[in-house]
């Protein structure tokens, strides 16, 4: 399954101290019409179903969802835990293999911190990536956002430390700024062919997968370092990025240190058309069943009311 997504981080000062505000917009064309699931996943069921070791592994309860129903992993998603992470993009379409969609759903499962799902990351890609594959992960909680590329066994990351950032729609996201790699990343470039060893390692340029110069521009008004930007400010943005055409459904977490996270998602395609509904890791948390697609349909109730929208009109 190949798809990209608009996805933007807004980090102090530009919104309160000790937040992270991530937004997404799902994008791909082909599949605007195809529902996604959102579902929850008590910690006992979180890692059921996958045959993946993992190096120190507890299980957490989990959000999740996926771009396709029935599926076993997901696009975003956040864990009780305030660690979220998301797919912006990826041309990994061999699902007989560990997907980038199966190492969401793998981090959000196992990590309590954003530097742990990375590590988490990169363990996965080290032992389970494939040669064909390429994708980029957003990984963060309250105080840490990191930025990472895959591409078959190898990876590197970058954080994003303050301000607000639009990360690029297509490509491998990280190219020169590299402050976590796969080990001996340079040595294994160099003897792959991929790189001169001369200048600066660009790790997208590597793969033949540089994003655009301009799909890192920011969707409407951008934020102003005053730590206004919130969770409507969110909202805004994605739709103010949102295309009939393409958009599917749309993602925002607030994650907090001193507060409560909140997790938002549309389960609906256009975010310029579609409600905001609210996720919180209460005690016993409860999620409509409108955002599950029964055993025998490729369709949530939600996507089929959202299509239908204009006919009680």
């Amino acid at each position: 399954m190949s798809f990209g997504s608009n996805c933007f981080v807004v980090l102090p000062p530009n919104c309160a101290n000790n937040t992270v505000v991530f937004g997404r917009n799902a994008e791909d064309e082909t599949s605007v019409g195809v529902a996604q699931e959102i579902l929850y996943y008590e910690s006992a069921e979180s890692l059921i179903g996958k045959t993946v070791e993992l190096s120190d592994a507890s299980s957490f309860r989990i959000i999740l969802q996926k771009p396709k129903p029935h599926i076993w992993g997901g696009d975003c998603g956040s864990n009780e835990n305030n660690v979220s992470v998301a797919v912006t993009w990826t041309n990994n379409g061999n699902e007989n293999n560990l997907t980038a969609l199966d190492i969401v759903r793998l981090t959000l499962a196992s990590c309590d911190t954003a530097d742990h799902g990375l590590d988490r990351v990169g363990e996965l890609i080290t032992e389970h990536g494939v040669e064909e594959a390429k994708f980029n992960l957003i990984i963060c909680d309250p105080t840490k956002v990191w930025l990472v590329s895959c591409a078959g066994k190898l990876w590197a990351a970058q954080s994003l430390s303050d301000g607000y950032h639009h990360v690029p729609t297509n490509g491998l996201a990280v190219t020169t700024t590299i402050e976590k790699s796969s080990e001996d990343l340079q040595e294994t470039l160099k003897a792959m062919g991929c790189w001169s060893g001369e200048g600066d390692l660009d790790f997208a340029s590597c793969f033949n997968s540089s994003p655009d110069d301009n799909s890192n521009e920011w969707s409407g008004q951008e934020p102003i370092d005053d730590g206004s930007y919130a969770l409507t400010s969110m909202f805004e943005t994605l739709r103010t990025a949102a295309e009939a055409s393409t958009s599917r459904s749309a993602t925002v977490f607030v994650l907090c240190s001193n507060l409560i996270s909140c997790h938002w998602f549309t389960g609906t395609p256009n975010a310029s058309e579609s409600v905001f509904k609210p996720f919180l890791f209460s005690t016993k948390p409860k999620i409509s069943p409108l955002t599950k697609a029964l055993a025998d349909n490729e369709m949530t109730l939600l996507h089929k009311l959202h299509s239908q929208r204009f006919h009680f009109f």
